[in-house]
């Protein structure tokens, strides 16, 4: 009897000591499976985040190539202005200028007005005494005689008459003398009209030459002003697309601070599964309604997928389930915060309240919540990105 007892324990210990060897060795191939699946993930992660500082490098390149032309426009702009100084200063003398000539020019027309005036004086002088003179000698050569009798026979002696003899000879060189005086005049003041028209029109000449010029530089100036506006715009714009690349670089950098919390999180869950262990499909057990809901989210994520899609899908539920990583339910793994879109969307209830899910849908669930994955264990999935490895089924990654 004591043999048989003793029996009896040695094989209750050899198989306790079995069962023990087998949890081990299930527990290492779980961890062993487990860690690749989220190695990849925070692999991915990594990947997000070196792409994330890739980009926000080149938004900064393009920041500090935007800055370097607005201080070049910048620059370029201070020149235009310092030209532009220059051109009203050469605006200003030439304006000056121009006034200068209008005052000269109204002072040389009045000069000409006055002397004309002269001239007509002069030229009646001039024929006046012409005229008189012309009646003198027609009167002592019509009347010389008369005049010649008069003298000898109203002289009182020779000499008288040699007197009056010589002053009609005065006379008459009197009146000659102040004809040529006239005449002379009359030139010379024809000579100084002349002589200030010609001073008149070379005046005119350099008032249009001032005007050209006075026009060029208001076309200059013209011209230079619409570049400095046209500077001042594209600096504005500029400084508009700088202010939005920093703007984008602030969101970049809480982007990238967004994924450096997540791979960090993600690194602590790895390390949370590695020291963690999966549990048997045996050991669930599935909620009514479990069944329903498992379909409405295979179609909500994977509906236009084929059914090795939907599968997946499930499959990553259920792995969820089965992982001590995740709630232990199949409701608390669709509606953990921030892992199934369609949860927090609200789509997912709309295709509850519909009932959308397809047979296919169906399917997938049941074959899933009986145990069976075709995508091993992993416990994510999303569109493909670059550099995320893993299982790649229709529009879908699973790793």
């Amino acid at each position: 009897m004591d043999h048989v007892k003793s029996y009896f324990a040695k094989d209750n210990y050899i198989h306790r000591a079995l069962l023990k060897a087998i949890a081990l060795l299930c527990a290492a191939v779980t961890l062993f499976v487990s860690m690749p699946v989220v190695a990849n993930a925070t692999e991915s992660t990594k990947q997000q985040l070196e792409n994330a500082k890739k980009v926000k490098e080149q938004t900064q390149g393009e920041l500090d190539d935007t800055k370097d032309d607005i201080a070049e426009m910048n620059e370029e702009k201070s020149s235009l202005q310092g030209q532009l100084n220059n051109l009203n200063n050469q605006l200003t003398e030439v304006s000056n200028n121009l006034e200068s000539l209008e005052e000269q020019i109204g002072d040389k027309e009045t000069e000409i007005e006055n002397t004309l005036a002269e001239l007509e004086a002069a030229r009646d002088t001039e024929e006046n005494q012409y005229a008189s003179m012309k009646k003198r000698i027609q009167f002592m050569y019509e009347k010389q005689d008369n005049v010649l009798l008069g003298m000898i026979f109203g002289s009182s002696n020779f000499a008288d008459f040699l007197n009056k003899n010589n002053y009609i000879e005065q006379l008459s060189a009197y009146d000659r003398r102040m004809f040529n005086e006239y005449v002379e005049t009359r030139q010379l003041i024809e000579e100084k009209e002349a002589a200030l028209e010609e001073e008149r029109e070379q005046l005119e000449d350099y008032k249009v030459k001032e005007q050209a010029e006075q026009s060029r530089v208001s076309g200059l100036v013209s011209q230079t002003s619409g570049s400095i506006k046209q500077y001042a715009n594209d600096i504005s714009d500029a400084e508009s697309k700088a202010q939005a690349l920093e703007d984008q670089i602030k969101a970049q950098e809480a982007d990238i601070k967004k994924l450096e919390a997540k791979l960090a999180e993600e690194m602590r869950m790895s390390k949370l599964a590695r020291n963690s262990t999966w549990r048997n499909i045996s050991e669930v057990t599935f909620a009514e309604g479990d069944r329903y809901l498992l379909a409405n989210l295979i179609y909500c994520e994977a509906g236009s997928e084929p059914y090795d899609g939907k599968l997946a899908v499930g499959a990553v539920v259920i792995n969820r389930v089965l992982s001590s990583v995740y709630p232990d339910t199949v409701v608390g793994v669709i509606y953990q915060n921030k892992q199934f879109s369609p949860a927090s969307s609200g789509r997912l209830a709309l295709a509850l309240a519909d009932g959308k899910a397809s047979a296919d849908c169906y399917k997938a669930a049941d074959e899933a919540m009986k145990g069976y994955s075709n995508v091993g264990n992993c416990v994510y999935f999303r569109t493909p990105v670059p550099g995320l490895s893993g299982i790649n089924i229709g529009g879908h990654v699973f790793y």
